[in-house]
């Protein structure tokens, strides 16, 4: 938890910009409540809502605020523990104090909430919320507000607000995602040191996030890590190692503070490429090069990842791949039969930052529109970038023979693709790198302190045990 200021001076932020869009009434924030996994009292593991944790900071259920547009009145409802709870958990600090380490004036119990919620309805007042993503926030919700479809009367005022502040990163946001990523760092190194052929996948998934829980909070979300790359989210871990593969790791670290890191690696199982795998693989670091080097305030991201498609087209037509004019090409979305993801994403308290409050609204500008070609359509930052954007790099290529087929038999790229060599990759698997990034005053810097080997002589030389 950061300093009460920084609570405090957010909140008033928040305030001044709900009341110079010109909204009325109150915000209510919902924090998140345990969730039973198989029955009441064994809960999966606890995680607060992150705008939650941006706006309080107090990272325990069952607690839930007001802040009053016209008044400037903030109010957090929570209950003070009973015995039967200190007889399982110990004495626990008060609500007031838990609101004094937030900066906030008043509290009332957490069933205070209906009642000032109600009061509010029968006054006509105008109550702005967020989107929720927990069943049980939902629920409350439709409880508190007295329908059924709460996602017709989330505030659009109060998310493109709450967007606004959480996209620019503070610098004490920025400590705590540096300090993610050396965690992720470290992970991936003991990741890519227990690469083994014979042992099973999940024995390295072990040891990897065995780091991420011993030195943060845990996995910043489910770890890919697999031989099978042209999967793009492929969480299965119990293939053995093979010789001659090439194995995707997509892991990262969320620290004890809710940051994250998120960083990808793809090792030669063998500890060295063969030709065709460099190949490709030079051809993926090139791209996360020239994509890092144009990040900068000014430029969009969709034009990077445009910028980085080409480039991926002009080395694939080198290799004969594809062939044909470059420009038309990446007009006709032909890079997205190799990559058919984005970019990049924002990352800051959740891995894929605000995705929750709506995707388009996170990640496009208001003069921007989403386009509908593969990879294109699934670029998740296109914004115009400023100082303070933290988003990753990440590249691909992947040999997917249900998606190539899928074209070959809809009659799509004939006069581009060459689809009779593309055979010959469809045991290939796919390749993955990518970094995080921070758009800085003049330019962007990678986060953390150092980077992962990713030239494919540093990872050759680092495999070597």
């Amino acid at each position: 938890m950061f300093a009460k200021e920084v609570y405090i001076r957010r909140r008033r932020t928040l305030l001044a910009k709900m009341q110079e869009a010109g909204a009325r009434g109150i915000i209510l924030f919902v924090g998140n409540a345990e969730a039973p996994a198989q029955y009441k009292d064994n809960y999966y593991k606890w995680r607060q809502d992150s705008s939650w944790l941006y706006y309080f900071g107090l990272d325990e259920p069952l607690m839930a605020a007001i802040l009053d547009i016209d008044s400037g009145t903030e109010t957090l409802f929570a209950d003070d523990v009973e015995i039967d709870d200190i007889i399982w958990m110990g004495p626990q600090p008060s609500v007031r104090s838990k609101a004094d380490a937030a900066g906030i004036a008043h509290t009332a119990p957490y069933m205070a909430l209906s009642q000032a919620v109600s009061l509010a309805r029968k006054s006509g007042r105008d109550i702005h919320f967020l989107a929720p993503t927990r069943y049980f926030n939902t629920l409350r919700l439709m409880e508190l507000l007295g329908c059924q479809h709460i996602e017709k009367k989330v505030s659009e005022l109060l998310t493109k607000a709450v967007i606004s502040m959480r996209l620019i990163k503070e610098d004490i946001e920025i400590e705590e995602i540096d300090h993610a990523c050396d965690l992720g760092i470290e992970m991936h190194s003991v990741a890519r040191d227990a690469i083994r052929l014979g042992i099973v996948e999940q024995e390295i998934v072990g040891k990897m996030e065995g780091v991420a829980l011993a030195k943060g909070w845990g996995p910043a979300f489910p770890t890919i890590l697999t031989q099978h790359g042209e999967t793009l989210h492929n969480h299965g871990h119990a293939a053995i190692v093979e010789p001659g593969k090439l194995m995707v790791v997509d892991a990262g670290v969320e620290s004890n503070g809710h940051y994250a890191s998120d960083f990808t690696r793809t090792y030669p199982t063998d500890g060295k490429f063969t030709q065709k795998q460099r190949d490709i693989y030079q051809i993926v670091y090139e791209c996360n090069e020239l994509a890092f080097s144009l990040t900068r305030p000014g430029i969009t991201y969709r034009e990077v990842h445009l910028a980085t498609a080409r480039k991926m087209l002009e080395s694939l037509s080198a290799l004969d791949l594809v062939r044909g004019d470059l420009d038309e090409m990446v007009e006709k979305g032909i890079a997205g039969l190799f990559q058919p993801h984005g970019l990049g994403h924002n990352m800051g308290l959740d891995v894929h930052d605000m995705e929750d409050l709506g995707e388009n609204l996170v990640g496009y500008d208001p003069d921007q529109t989403r386009a509908k070609q593969l990879g294109l359509r699934s670029l998740r930052m296109a914004r115009r970038l400023v100082p303070g954007h933290v988003i990753t790099d990440e590249p691909g290529i992947y040999f997917i023979p249900a998606l190539i087929e899928k074209f070959r038999k809809e009659g799509l790229g004939y006069d581009f693709v060459n689809y009779a060599k593309l055979e010959s990759y469809y045991d290939f698997g796919g390749i993955r790198l990518e970094d995080d990034i921070l758009v800085t005053a003049d330019g962007a810097r990678r986060l953390g302190h150092g980077r992962l080997p990713i030239a494919p002589d540093e990872v050759e030389a680092a495999m070597k045990h």
